[in-house]
């Protein structure tokens, strides 16, 4: 809210001048609104609010009624921005759409809107509630409002120092009604939005939640801030950790059951921050994991590369990228292709986040010793076929994995690095020889993670040639071979355009050039370059080749991949 329009409600005795600093100090503290603390705090209520903003700005007052906006004025309006400014498109009349607003002094949202839709704008005003109804119904989603609303002012104290805790106190609040309801509405809702995870942070006045939608980060909710330590504390009963330790980091798991029979499992990771704990916890839905290879993202003759390494009785297959890329998806999706009754498979995993049966499965403990390297000795003790590591981590890792790679065992494992040349650097700073690589290594794989277009609102999008070409796409299909589509946003994909998640791919096969290359100690960039040439396709070639097929977005390829310029990986398709 503008200043002014603060300053028109204590003139009009709408509020009196402490009313109005009252609520502007706990918006600070609280990172909402002040119109919201307004009549949070009863100095007012929406109705009378909204009619006094549109006496004093001439704006027509309008009662939203969801369900009757049509689908196509929604969807003039990107679906972020609906939601970054919570305004709603409700009729277009020639070159003119209205929206309502609750601040009509929101001149950000009103050009940011004029800007992409190409049209004038016509403003009427909306209670914040009947815009949030509005947006519910167009997209899901949970109502906090109703559970906070459970919550009285005298409910709890803040706590601000460790040494205020009283435990007693704390262990009492984390079993009230409305904290449990308030912890299980943001599972449910996390479950249903298909949120990977969930993000409860603290800063100095703000406390908020958030989900990793789809790889996106977005904020859902701002409880108050008293609720910290009881919200944070409820969950640590949950995972089976101590309420009473909140210097140290804490890890836990919590198990859920769903509808239908199925079950989530949740692991809970919290960090000791300057204003608090932060929870992060990572949603394991078992019903979600896909192990058919063929649905992952692989291209034919990626995939048709892919099955030939790990079908191959001993070597090294290594599974690259960063945290939340895919990678064990990969790896398992491969363990349940090679998984017979006639093979002895093993695997190290930090943590064991799906069991698969048939496979002798170790969850690493690094406080007890049991690491990755003591787990592969043993593995070589156990007569095995296929080994899987969750990750090479230390060169003692590297080390035995080569080795069992070497003595007729198919080794899997993972990396944290950028692309698929540049594993091989990683592991010779590691301190691996170069010619026990060349000897060791079948494939290395990169891969990330794009948003899929949802298929309910997918439309066409032109792009120009111009811009195609700076993103890698050869000239002669930039002029207009190349189709490009996105999501328009619908109640399917809760307005973001998109729906689900693929992997794109970049497969280095250890050709005996490439081999040639790594033992002459050649740079990452000169084993890109050569791999190119000998027909691998880069990550942003995979992402462009998924583009052209109507699975994701331009905006996904930039987001996610780097430029080949400087590889000669110009993308073509032959046509």
């Amino acid at each position: 809210m503008e200043p002014r329009v603060a300053e028109l409600l204590v003139r009009g005795g709408v509020v009196s001048r402490d009313q109005l600093n009252q609520a502007q100090e706990k918006g600070r503290d609280n990172g909402s609104p002040v119109m919201k603390e307004l009549v949070q705090l009863g100095f007012t209520n929406e109705e009378t609010l909204t009619e006094f903003l549109a006496k004093q700005f001439g704006i027509e007052k309008i009662e939203l009624i969801p369900g009757e906006i049509e689908d196509s004025v929604f969807g003039l309006v990107p679906p972020h921005l609906i939601q970054k400014h919570q305004v709603v498109p409700t009729k277009l009349i020639g070159s003119i759409l209205t929206v309502a607003m609750a601040d009509p002094t929101d001149l950000i949202a009103i050009n940011e809107i004029k800007f992409i839709t190409g049209y004038g704008v016509r403003v009427t005003l909306a209670s914040p509630s009947s815009i949030k109804k509005a947006l519910d119904h167009r997209f899901g989603g949970t109502s906090y409002d109703d559970v906070l609303k459970k919550f009285g002012d005298g409910d709890m104290e803040v706590i601000l120092e460790q040494d205020d805790v009283n435990l007693q106190e704390l262990q009492q609040a984390t079993m009230e009604a409305p904290v449990v309801t308030l912890v299980n509405a943001i599972l449910a809702d996390a479950a249903k939005r298909r949120a990977s995870d969930i993000h409860i942070e603290p800063y100095e006045k703000l406390f908020r939640v958030r989900f990793r939608i789809d790889g996106v980060l977005q904020e859902i909710m701002s409880p108050p801030l008293r609720l910290k330590n009881p919200l944070v504390s409820r969950l640590k009963v949950m995972a089976g950790l101590d309420i009473a330790e909140r210097r140290l980091t804490q890890d836990g798991r919590i198990k859920l059951k769903m509808g239908m029979g199925s079950e989530l499992d949740v692991r809970v990771s919290i960090l000791p921050t300057l204003f608090g704990e932060k929870v992060v916890m990572r949603l394991l839905d078992k019903s979600n994991l896909q192990l058919d290879m063929a649905k992952l993202g692989f291209d034919v003759q990626t995939l048709k590369d892919f099955q030939e390494a790990i079908h191959k009785p001993y070597g090294m297959i290594l599974i690259t990228g960063p945290t939340g890329s895919g990678k064990s998806t990969t790896l398992y999706s491969a363990l349940s292709e090679l998984n017979k009754p006639d093979v002895n498979i093993s695997t190290a995993e930090d943590p064991v986040e799906y069991n698969l049966v048939g496979i002798n499965q170790v969850q690493v403990r690094e406080q007890i010793g049991l690491n990755f390297a003591s787990c592969l000795r043993s593995f070589l003790r156990q007569d095995p076929d296929i080994i899987m590591v969750g990750e090479i981590r230390d060169l003692e890792t590297a080390q035995i994995a080569v080795k069992a790679a070497l003595t007729g065992h198919l080794v899997l494992s993972t990396l944290h690095t950028n692309d698929a040349p540049s594993t091989i650097d990683r592991l010779i700073n590691m301190g691996v020889e170069t010619f026990l690589l060349t000897s060791s290594i079948n494939l290395i794989a990169a891969q990330r993670l794009v948003r899929r277009i949802c298929d309910k609102c997918k439309e066409p999008v032109e792009i120009t040639p111009e811009a195609l070409i700076n993103l890698g796409v050869d000239a002669s299909e930039a002029g207009g071979g190349f189709p490009t589509f996105r999501g328009r946003g619908c109640n399917n994909c809760v307005g973001s355009g998109y729906r689900g998640r693929l992997a794109i791919y970049e497969i280095l096969v250890m050709h005996e050039g490439l081999k040639e290359l790594v033992l002459k100690s050649a740079s990452a960039a000169e084993l890109k370059r050569e791999a190119v040439k000998l027909g691998m396709s880069t990550l942003r070639m995979s992402a462009l080749q998924k583009v052209r097929d109507g699975l994701t977005t331009i905006e996904e390829t930039i987001r996610v991949t780097d430029t080949d310029k400087g590889y000669g990986s110009v993308f073509s398709l032959g046509f």
